[in-house]
């Protein structure tokens, strides 16, 4: 009798022990459903962050990408270059400054200043130089690893004059043995990146890193293939030349004359550059940039906290191309038509409208700053 007492009792415990466990087994393939379900939108976040990785990438090295003109007796030669250390050395190539007798360079920002030899190849085309003033900031150079053949990288320089041109490709060979003009080329990379005149000394950047992997040197005719110098194997070089300079000891020339007789055209040129680089650095919200390139009287008035705040609402900004005139007293003034999308207090929800801005931009201690912005009010909604 005892014993028949209990058997509901163990039966009960069994039955509810197995519902406990189907309860567990049904959680778990819930879970996982839920997780196969929201796959698709993790893929497209992911997809959505390396396009906005690849702009940024490109905003980031804009920033240490030089363009180098440098001039002798009988003509003018205009190359890129890259900063590589703290000490505002520049990696470039040989055949970019070559007998110069005075040679200067052009960031990213339209600032302009003079640059010393550190040291240049003869039969090998790279050389450096040196523009104290952009000491501090400079890009990752890979010392070790070699890309390989397929990967995808980024070309960057001041092809035909035009500053810092973008071209994508990729690793389409290596190895590459040949010579130009009496440089040897060893071990170089071919790319399906374009490498044109005035390209000559930008680096060739891995798109998965984002370091510096090679010198771009040349390129055929047509434009169809380029070839860039390893970094690798000409760091230790580059390297020594660094160490081994004493700023003091290096000749540079002053930029005074070069600005006062800078033509009108080129002056239009520069001042819209700055204005795109300002407006590139708002959509990017590279705050800091953007605040930098500003002249003393506008930077008196404006913290930066109130700068920021005055664009961190905004999402997207596209704009047309600058129309410009220089006025009496030297300065550019510009006007655009820029279409802003901003979020609203609603922060799922933002409006699009278009803008008229005027832009001058003047010289201040030999560099071009933005002096004034000035905003029309909306001309329509969208």
């Amino acid at each position: 009798m005892i014993k028949n007492k209990y058997i509901p009792v163990i039966l009960s415990s069994i039955i509810l022990l197995i519902g406990f466990i189907l309860l567990i087994t049904m959680y778990q393939q819930w879970k996982q459903e839920r997780v196969e379900i929201s796959n698709p939108v993790l893929n497209q976040i992911t997809t959505s962050n390396e396009k906005l990785n690849l702009k940024s990438i490109i905003h980031e090295a804009e920033k240490n990408v030089i363009q180098i003109e440098s001039q002798t007796e009988d003509s003018s030669l205009t190359g890129s270059g890259f900063l590589y250390n703290k000490q505002g050395d520049i990696i470039t190539n040989a055949h970019v400054i070559k007998d110069a007798n005075v040679i200067y360079v052009r960031t990213a920002d339209a600032q302009i200043y003079p640059a010393a030899v550190v040291g240049v190849g003869k039969e090998t085309d790279i050389a450096v130089i040196r523009v104290p003033q952009l000491a501090g900031a400079f890009m990752n150079v890979e010392k070790n690893k070699s890309p390989e053949t397929g990967d995808e990288v980024i070309a960057l320089g001041s092809p035909h004059g035009f500053q810092n041109t973008v071209t994508l490709g990729i690793i389409s060979g290596q190895e590459r043995d040949f010579s130009v003009d009496g440089f040897h080329y060893e071990n170089a990379y071919q790319i399906s990146a374009q490498i044109a005149e005035g390209n000559s000394g930008g680096p060739l950047i891995d798109r998965k890193t984002g370091n510096v992997i090679g010198i771009n040197s040349v390129g055929t005719k047509d434009g169809s293939i380029g070839f860039s110098i390893p970094i690798k194997d000409a760091i230790k070089q580059i390297e020594a030349w660094s160490n081994e300079a004493k700023t003091e000891a290096l000749n540079f020339a002053s930029t005074s004359n070069l600005i006062n007789k800078k033509d009108p055209k080129k002056l239009k040129e520069d001042a819209e550059y700055l204005i795109t680089y300002f407006l590139d650095s708002i959509e990017l919200r590279d705050y800091v940039n953007a605040y930098a390139l500003l002249a003393n009287d506008m930077l008196s008035k404006t913290s930066y906290k109130d700068f920021r705040n005055d664009y961190v609402d905004f999402i997207n900004v596209t704009f047309d191309e600058p129309k410009s005139n220089i006025t009496e007293d030297n300065q550019v003034q510009s006007t655009l038509s820029v279409t802003i999308d901003k979020r609203v207090e609603d922060k799922d929800k933002s409006e699009k409208e278009l803008y008229e801005y005027i832009f001058t931009t003047k010289y201040e201690n030999d560099q071009l700053k933005i002096s004034s912005i000035k905003v029309n009010k909306p001309k329509n909604k969208s």
